[in-house]
């Protein structure tokens, strides 16, 4: 009922020591905290909230516009309100590094288990969108020390992504990696490389966990977990996936009540009134107080 009873402290603990195992994590991004709900009735690992998302949710593109704090409110929401631990986009930090300490701080307040921090010039732009630009080395390394040094919680982990493969090469992206890795960072995000190839040459130079973007439409090829798992990534997140079949849905949804009048045609591809009840555990708030849960959930599966 309400929020989850696993403390954050509890879920970086688990998330640090999961991103080490043997077995690759998949985190799905969630749109909102009924999707991040749904993610751990499916047995995912994690929740992955994607500032691309967060933006897109305040009907903006993902070019720097939206501020740290709506995206620690949004980490916020969404990662009390499941038993997982939530990775985070920190986008470049808000700014120079003390403010990247202080994101740190308030992304950590808000109880995720993890950040990633980018080296993308501010304002920052989508990752596989063509004409980015990319930090000197020595700032980017001044954010995530900032970053590390911020953190209370040891077992915060603190992510670097670089975006600079797209614009200097898979040799440079990896020296850049190292740089970060040498600065603090407790894993890497690698962006936008362009085959299963390079993700295993970013594996066998880097000694920390290495996280792999599955984004719809972009600069990679969407690989299998298995195929990534075989090339030695620890993580993947599916950033915008669940927003992009919502979004999918109520298009075609819409276009069905513009052509037929009705959404006739489309109720049987809809989640029912008691899956929707069950996902948010109204049984529990009945329990409870009996004032709120008062009918059977099995005569309302409308």
């Amino acid at each position: 009922m309400l929020y989850s009873k696993v403390s954050p402290a509890q879920k970086r603990a688990k998330f640090r020591e999961s991103l080490s195992g043997p077995e690759i994590l998949e985190f799905p991004g969630a749109f909102n905290p009924l999707s991040a709900k749904l993610i751990q009735e499916k047995g995912f690992d994690g929740i992955y909230i994607s500032g691309a998302v967060i933006a897109a949710d305040l009907g903006l593109p993902d070019i720097g516009l939206t501020t740290l704090t709506e995206v620690a409110n949004r980490g916020r929401q969404i990662a009390r309100m499941t038993d997982l631990p939530a990775l985070i986009d920190a986008d470049t930090g808000f700014g120079e590094p003390m403010n990247v300490a202080r994101t740190v701080q308030e992304l950590e307040d808000a109880g995720v288990a993890g950040l990633h921090i980018e080296d993308q010039v501010n304002p920052k732009r989508c990752g596989h969108l063509d004409g980015k630009n990319v930090v000197d080395s020595d700032t980017a390394i001044k954010r995530i020390r900032a970053a590390v040094e911020a953190r209370r919680d040891s077992n915060l982990v603190i992510m670097a992504r670089t975006d600079i493969r797209a614009i200097e090469g898979l040799d440079v992206a990896i020296d850049r990696a190292k740089a970060l890795v040498d600065a603090g960072a407790d894993a890497i995000f690698p962006e936008a490389l362009k085959d299963l190839g390079e993700f295993e040459a970013f594996r066998k130079a880097i000694n920390v966990p290495l996280l792999a973007n599955m984004t719809e439409f972009g600069k990679s090829e969407l690989y299998t977990k298995q195929q990534l798992q075989d090339v030695g990534m620890n993580m993947i997140i599916y950033p915008v996936s669940l927003l992009r079949l919502a979004m999918g849905a109520a298009m075609r949804g819409l276009d069905s009540l513009t052509e037929q009048g009705s959404l006739n045609d489309m109720v049987p591809q809809m989640q029912t009134r008691a899956q929707l009840y069950e996902l948010l555990d109204y049984e529990d708030y009945g329990h409870f107080d009996s004032g709120i849960f008062n009918f059977d959930l099995g005569n309302n599966r409308a």
